[in-house]
């Protein structure tokens, strides 16, 4: 039974989620909602029973002490509501938590109960997945959905992906058949480089969030750590040859593949993301502030293993579709329900 005690009347709200593991490389998109959830300071008005949709040994509570009382938190799914002011006010409602291990229908069941109380408008879920993507270049994010209209209003990409998926593939869907307007944002994130965090792939999701619901986000330190993470792996990379030559390579492979739209559509996005910051002052940051490198002290990322391949699945490297991505956290063995 959803309970919506307590919970104001919403501008136009967007619901945003993310889920950890299978479909959540570099912990990618459950970072961006976390972000978004942090910087708006959300609220938390409900959560999944976990009884209902995790297996504990595989995704097991932890316990903790609260000024001397020892208390359990359990992997669940949770849901908060950020009020966002300004000129163009918009409600979120961010969706964060784990990918269930059964009962996948009655899962999005639940999430699509509280969209229609909600009176959510659009649903926006993220992903992140592993691919042949150079680290010092732009991180690639596909914006698609299943809805042949929505992607001629919306400029997304149809997905025509056959295979394995993810919860992600499955609550677009279910949004689909709802009649609730979805879209899955996929980032790419280098495979030699996959550990998390990689907060270069989650300032690029919500760089990719503003554009498609047209809502200035506050970036706080975001911006800083993509350019240190970064600076790290350009490090490493300098450290060996063999890692530097394959970066080059898959540089040149971008490169090549991807000349005409940076010479056009990608910057002219840029330049209005950056008006767009501008108009609205400060608070945010430089929004392409990732492109940039700049020198820092922080702790450098794992050394990245060259050898390391994604699994080789009918996704390809990054064709940008709303299921599971070639093995991002883990192996694809989740169950549906």
């Amino acid at each position: 039974m959803i309970e919506l005690e307590g919970v104001p009347e919403l501008v136009d709200p967007v619901m945003v989620a993310a889920f950890e593991g299978w479909n959540d490389a570099g912990d990618a998109a459950s970072a961006a909602v976390a972000h978004l959830d942090k910087e708006w300071k959300g609220e938390v008005f409900a959560a999944l029973d976990a009884e209902d949709y995790y297996d504990f040994q595989v995704n097991r509570p932890t316990v903790w002490l609260d000024g001397g009382v020892r208390k359990i938190t359990w992997p669940t799914t949770r849901l908060s509501v950020v009020r966002v002011g300004g000129d163009k006010p918009r409600d979120l409602v961010l969706v964060r938590g784990i990918e269930p291990s059964m009962r996948w229908r009655s899962f999005c069941n639940e999430i699509l109960g509280f969209a229609h109380e909600l009176g959510v408008e659009l649903v926006v879920i993220m992903g992140a997945l592993l691919g042949d993507t150079p680290h010092t270049r732009p991180v690639p994010v596909s914006g698609v959905t299943s809805d042949p209209d929505l992607a001629r209003t919306m400029d997304l990409e149809e997905t025509k992906y056959e295979g394995p998926t993810g919860i992600v593939g499955i609550l677009q869907e279910a949004c689909t058949h709802a009649g609730v307007p979805a879209v899955s944002l996929w980032a790419a994130v280098p495979h030699y480089v996959s550990q998390p965090p990689n907060p270069k792939a989650t300032l690029a999701l919500l760089n990719r969030l503003e554009d498609l619901i047209d809502l200035r986000i506050p970036l706080g330190e975001l911006a800083e750590d993509a350019r240190a993470w970064q600076v790290g792996v350009d490090q490493l990379a300098a450290e060996d040859s063999e890692v530097a030559e394959y970066v080059q390579s898959l540089e040149e492979a971008r490169d090549t593949a991807e000349l005409p739209e940076a010479s056009g559509e990608a910057i002219a996005r840029e330049f209005e993301r950056y008006l767009r910051r501008r108009d609205g002052g400060g608070g945010g940051g430089d929004g392409a502030a990732y492109l940039r490198d700049a020198p820092s002290d922080r702790t450098r990322p794992p050394k990245p293993k060259p050898t390391q391949r994604p699994g080789q699945g009918a996704e390809g490297e990054n064709d940008g579709d709303d299921s599971g991505p070639s093995g991002p956290s883990g192996p694809a063995d989740s169950s549906d329900d």
